[in-house]
């Protein structure tokens, strides 16, 4: 795969680098939306679409993260970044017929990713011609054929996979999954394989469910507030509020990362328009604790150490009645924390033990507390192990079943959850499949399916043969990326459903199609008249999103539609009533609260104000657990600490980047312009290697299985991160990820522990 040409090479700046010093978001964002909203030419059509985002009353859910919506009737619940991805998404530029006649395949190879977004929004099917290496128009029928066509003639359903980003509504994402078992695999890797599986698998392990169990008004409740691994200020903006507004009724508010981001210092809120007049920043951290990458895991053991430690002269320290009520294994964990000394949390946490104490001593204090992280706990060897740790912290004190207390894993994209939550599982419960099976009238596959890693290896392996992907840009979210993109070209179709386009499209199968969808923010109107669909939030609330604005094609299709088409050609004598479902969502609903617990009247309730929120037993102190209690669990600390001259490397988004879309080269919070392909390095590892900023470095990680994989003429930035340790931007640094390279506790690539060497170039 051609390399990607960066915006300095390509408009010839240089890069720049001062450090950020400013408060998050405040007028620098307001500056950056108003030059957004330009460059997109939407200064008018723009903020009135923007006010109709994240409302009750008939708007749209921000396609961007998955924070929760204001519960307090707040009009303006918007960031920069959801700003960005609204006005990218409402662009009035076209790729249309005209422009694939004009560049063939090979050619468009050559651009960069953040060129191929920026022509556009895709109008038509189109369909690959090898004879021309272009893609030409294709129509709806045909293109529904040849997928119904190609699946029909595999010798076993198990030959398809069938992806999704987390980009789909739950109606399209019940009958995405409905439509993938009736023809009889559990192939569904979704983007929860490459982030918070570790999450999921943890929660589900300790407490009996795979979500946090926080909602967005316990936030209001926190004493004190735990941020591990996360960059709030472009991952989650809206949550900048929520730690504002800790911070002024006096909580406490803890952030734990190797860098200290914009989010975790202080910010001005924009819709604080008295603070935005005058300039007022409000601190969004009492505590910032930056351990080596993989760290995480030995402070939060020396956290439950010392815990254990007060309890000896002070009682409170531990809720004894709710540990011997609700919870099981606190002997042995307890032990567990005896037999690890301060030196070896030290080391590993790269932490000294007096910061440890103080972290411990706001835990300690506070009444309630929520511990929330990211994929900088997840995407490691160990992140099972470590998001059951915070689990076992939050268990200490009886953290868990009470208002403003519990776990809270900060979700990516918007209705990833959601899509778990309706079905996109390799890994589907038999209860699930049962109630399934007879509401559905269906016989589901009952064998485990393939996930996002195992996917790409059976493409390799001739297995996979056909890869629809409903969303995403996978090509660029998964590991290792020539070897993922090799394994695209091994197919003999692929499938794109899109909105732009992007690098999945030119790394394609024998056979290739893109399949151009409606957007979030566009009316979709069927049968019964103008539909509406569901998401649901990182804290389980479920709710409808409107679109409002006229589709940039007339010949664009809802992603329901587009499902429904490529089934009914795939399924000629299934029963599911596939035109009805399309025609009115409602009845999708209507079989959905039948299959899923949970959504009982779904129809009535997702129309209340704000939704509804899901039901979960371990929020009422219910553990469905082998027990019938919440588990400790006991697993060793990790050896994190890099051996001789290697590093450990994180891959991160920058800030003006949303998933794979690059809107730019700038990452304003970390104070780089006109660069990506930079590695981030402490001043003391720099001088070790001798290196001076922006000296060119070839960087190349060592895989398990002993090979290796390079990236060269990287320019190297010194940066406040711990010794031992460095970080760069994914989609970039994916290259450095092996295929192989993935936890054996949740099948996650390692994105955020990469064991690297940094040389100068030659």
């Amino acid at each position: 795969m051609a390399e990607r040409v960066t915006v300095n090479e390509r408009h010839g700046d240089g890069p720049e680098f001062e450090p950020y010093h400013h408060p998050a978001a405040g007028w620098g964002a307001a500056r950056s939306v108003t030059k957004f909203l330009v460059q997109e030419r939407e200064l008018l059509a723009g903020p009135r679409a923007i006010l109709r985002m994240n409302h009750e009353n008939g708007g749209f859910d921000c396609p961007g993260c998955a924070w929760p919506d204001d519960t307090k009737g707040l009009h303006l619940d918007i960031c920069e970044n959801g700003i960005k991805h609204v006005a990218w998404e409402m662009t009035r530029k076209r790729v249309g017929r005209e422009f694939f006649a004009a560049h063939t395949v090979t050619e468009l190879r050559e651009w960069s990713d953040t060129d191929l977004e920026a022509q556009g929004r895709l109008t038509e099917p189109m369909r690959y011609d090898a004879e021309t290496d272009r893609y030409v128009p294709t129509s709806w029928q045909e293109a529904f054929d040849l997928v119904g066509c190609t699946l029909r003639g595999l010798d076993s359903p198990d030959r398809a996979a069938f992806y999704t980003s987390g980009r789909l509504g739950n109606e399209a994402t019940f009958l995405y999954q409905l439509w993938v078992r009736e023809y009889g695999t559990n192939n569904l890797p979704d983007c929860s394989n490459m982030c918070h599986e570790a999450s999921g698998r943890a929660l589900q392990a300790a407490i009996g469910t795979g979500k946090g169990t926080v909602d967005i008004g316990d936030w209001d409740e926190a004493d004190a507030l735990f941020i591990l691994g996360v960059n709030a200020a472009s991952n989650a903006p809206r949550m900048l509020t929520a730690l504002a507004e800790a911070y002024r009724r006096g909580a406490q508010v803890v952030h734990v990362n190797p860098l200290v981001e914009a989010g975790a210092t202080r910010t001005i809120i924009p819709h604080d328009f008295a603070r935005m007049a005058t300039f007022r920043a409000t601190p969004t951290s009492t505590l910032n604790l930056q351990p080596r990458i993989g760290g995480d895991m030995a402070l939060l053991r020396g956290m439950a150490k010392a815990l254990l430690e007060l309890a000896e002269t002070d009682p409170e320290a531990l809720d004894t009645e709710f540990i011997e009520t609700y919870t099981s294994g606190f002997e042995k964990y307890r032990a567990a924390c005896e037999g690890i000394s301060w030196a070896e949390l030290e080391r590993q946490s790269g932490l000294p033990e007096s910061r440890i104490r103080a972290a411990a001593g706001i835990y300690r204090s506070a009444g309630r507390s929520i511990i929330s992280w990211c994929l900088g706990v997840t995407q490691h060897e160990h992140g099972v192990d470590t998001v059951r740790e915070i689990v076992n912290l939050l268990l200490l004190r009886g953290n868990i079943g009470r208002p403003g207390a519990g776990p809270s894993p900060v979700r990516g994209h918007s209705n990833v959850q959601g899509n778990r939550t309706c079905g996109i599982d390799h890994r589907p419960a038999a209860e699930f499949l049962d109630r399934l099976a007879e509401v559905c009238g269906i016989t589901p596959p009952r064998h485990h399916g393939l996930d996002t890693v195992n996917t790409i290896e059976g493409m390799h392996r001739g297995e996979v043969t056909v890869f629809v992907g409903m969303g995403g840009n996978f090509v660029l979210a998964a590991p290792d990326t020539p070897y993922t993109a090799a394994g695209l070209r091994e197919c003999e179709l692929t499938v794109q459903v899109s909105t732009k386009l992007n690098r999945s499209h030119l790394e394609h199968g024998k056979q290739a199609l893109i399949l151009p969808c409606l957007g979030r923010t566009e009316r979709d109107i069927q049968v019964a008249g103008p539909q509406a669909t569901s998401v649901e939030d990182a804290m389980s609330m479920v709710h409808l999103s409107v679109g409002k604005r006229q589709p940039a094609s007339p010949r664009l299709l809802s992603e329901p539609a587009i499902i429904a088409g490529m089934a009914r050609a795939t399924l000629p004598e299934s029963g599911t009533p596939w035109e009805d479902y399309v025609g009115d969502y409602d009845r999708v609903r209507d079989t959905m609260e039948q299959v899923l617990d949970g959504f009982e009247n779904f129809n009535e309730r997702v129309r209340e104000p704000l939704g509804f929120r899901l039901h979960q037993p371990a929020r009422e102190r219910v553990f469905l657990t082998p027990s019938s209690r919440a588990e400790f669990s006991t697993a060793d600390v990790p050896d994190v600490v890099p051996a001789p001259g290697m590093l450990a490397l994180g891959t991160m988004r920058s800030h003006d980047q949303w998933n794979t879309t690059i809107y730019s080269d700038n990452d304003r919070y970390r104070g780089i312009k006109n660069l990506r392909t930079l590695v981030f390095l402490n001043a003391e590892d720099m001088r070790d290697r001798g290196l001076a900023e922006f000296d060119e470095v070839d960087i190349t990680s060592t895989a398990m299985d002993g090979t290796t994989r390079s990236v060269h003429r990287y320019l190297a930035v010194p940066y406040d991160i711990p010794p031992g340790c460095a970080a760069g931007y994914m989609p970039e640094m994916n290259v450095l990820c092996a295929i192989g390279d993935y936890s054996t506790q949740s099948d996650q690539p390692l994105m955020k522990h990469l064991k690297v060497t940094v040389e100068r170039s030659a």
